[in-house]
């Protein structure tokens, strides 16, 4: 069956693309990510995905780079709304590629990653799936979050040190300091 997979960076596909092909799935991903600041970030994660997709003959689904969609869905608001707003935005962008694409399944990368809040990423997504009417695949990946990013290592993959936003991006070098 065929399946959409949201993808936020190269390291956090690893594993989702294992597991899901190994259930017998046929994926696809959609790299959609306007929040990555700055631009230049996007575009290096850009590349090291396309170089991971090419490697694993993983077909890529990339629509351009629209910093100001991720702006307006945030609203300027605090966190956890604005992750709440960002997963929402991300997650509703790949749900409707999936229906006009005839994917019937629609799943997200981002439920690898210890540091999100995967049960309100659930949430969200089951509210997306219903009123888009594509069903979302809720998968626990966190279990293969290190083995992968230790692949990405391994393979010289870029892995980043933040969540993309600029607003993670400023925590980040706080906490440096």
């Amino acid at each position: 069956m065929k399946l959409l997979l949201h993808t936020c960076c190269a390291p956090c596909v690893i594993y989702p693309l294992e597991v899901l092909r190994q259930d017998g799935f046929e994926v696809e991903a959609y790299f959609y990510n306007p929040n990555i600041y700055p631009e230049e970030e996007f575009l290096r994660r850009k590349s090291a995905f396309l170089t991971l997709a090419n490697s694993h003959k993983l077909t890529a689904h990339i629509p351009a780079y629209n910093e100001s969609e991720y702006n307006n869905a945030i609203a300027s608001r605090e966190r956890p709304q604005r992750c709440c707003d960002c997963w929402r935005l991300r997650l509703l962008k790949t749900a409707e590629f999936a229906r006009v694409n005839n994917f019937p399944l629609f799943t997200t990368a981002l439920l690898v990653s210890p540091y999100q809040d995967i049960e309100s990423i659930k949430s969200i997504a089951d509210k997306i799936a219903k009123d888009i009417k594509v069903e979302f695949l809720f998968r626990d990946f966190r279990c293969g979050f290190r083995q992968a990013h230790n692949k990405a290592r391994a393979q010289g993959i870029y892995a980043q040190k933040y969540c993309g936003c600029k607003y993670s991006l400023d925590e980040s070098m706080m906490s440096k300091k």
